[in-house]
């Protein structure tokens, strides 16, 4: 519990640190963002803010991650399967957001299947490891179910669908960093009552790191995380509840990435079966910011159904 602690207040403290610098170099360099134009209007505004402040959350969680890992005693081979999957998704989400910047397009990235075969091939290594162990159990309450050899299918399409998911959700200042703190706390407290120290010490790290970009990335933002960021935090937030053995309580952890997920599945579907569409946009965030909603107050709604679902999973581990 104090290493978890003193994780989390350490990547705060260099998140902070490192966001100087990063920022600075972002700014010197003119590497912003650039808006899509199907976007809500209002976003225009922030073309050519700073982005990839992902690079910063990565490396503060990391070197947080392994001085207190070190300290603790608790390098396993699991923990640096995590912080290695962390590293490969942040790459991936990196080059992402290199090709956008240098087509000068926030639709010239990665193209969709090379992005998903990257995802997949990098949520492999924790897939393998768990299904080596032979942990291809979910639990549930009271609930266990186990899947056997469908796990490793079960396991890439949760690890990939969550980063994914983190990603949509990354869409108005301070959205996916707010929910994620939630997430991941849930996460330390999840892997503290189970004995996983070690997984603790990097969700710890992880969330000071997003408490540091949270003062850079609220409204009006100073940097975006980019799929640096995105794709990064939602392929570790997968990973590590499949390493920690509490994947279906992801329902409730990551319950607004899901519904970001389903708002756009819904509103494609819709549009070509019935030529007609759901939301003003999706996302859903975009829904409820073209309904006359703030940024702040849609980041606030989403981050108490976060804190409150989290609260509720977190019972749920203890209780059975």
């Amino acid at each position: 519990m104090i290493l978890s602690i003193i994780a989390c207040l350490t990547a705060i403290v260099l998140s902070l640190l490192f966001g100087v610098v990063y920022i600075k170099f972002l700014k010197d360099k003119m590497y912003g963002q650039y808006i899509r134009e199907v976007g809500p209007k209002s976003h225009m505004v922030k073309e050519g803010t700073p982005t990839t402040g992902g690079v910063f959350i990565v490396l503060a969680s990391l070197v947080t991650s392994i001085i207190v890992l070190l300290m603790q005693q608790e390098s396993t081979s699991r923990a640096f399967i995590i912080l290695i999957a962390f590293v490969f998704f942040a790459l991936a989400g990196f080059k992402d957001d290199i090709n956008k910047i240098k087509n000068k397009s926030n639709d010239k990235g990665l193209k969709a299947r090379d992005k998903l075969f990257l995802q997949c091939a990098i949520a492999l290594l924790p897939t393998l490891y768990v299904f080596l162990e032979g942990l291809t159990t979910l639990n549930f309450g009271a609930f266990v179910l186990n899947l056997g050899f469908i796990y490793p299918l079960f396991s890439l399409f949760l690890i990939t669908g969550v980063s994914n998911a983190v990603n949509l959700t990354d869409g108005l200042d301070g959205l996916a960093c707010s929910n994620l703190i939630f997430s991941f706390i849930a996460c330390s407290i999840i892997c503290l009552l189970s004995g996983n120290i070690d997984i603790a010490i990097i969700s710890s790290s992880i969330t000071g790191a997003l408490i540091g970009f949270l003062y850079y990335n609220k409204h009006k933002a100073q940097v975006f995380m980019g799929d640096t960021g995105s794709l990064a935090l939602g392929g570790v937030l997968g990973t590590v509840a499949v390493m920690g053995k509490f994947e279906l309580l992801l329902v409730l952890i990551g319950a607004i990435y899901m519904i970001e997920t389903l708002s756009v599945i819904i509103q494609v579907a819709s549009f070509k079966m019935f030529g007609r569409r759901v939301f003003k946009m999706s996302p859903i965030h975009h829904h409820f910011e073209l309904s006359g909603y703030s940024e702040n107050q849609i980041v606030i709604a989403s981050s108490l159904i976060t804190l409150i679902l989290s609260t509720i999973a977190i019972i749920i581990y203890i209780k059975f």
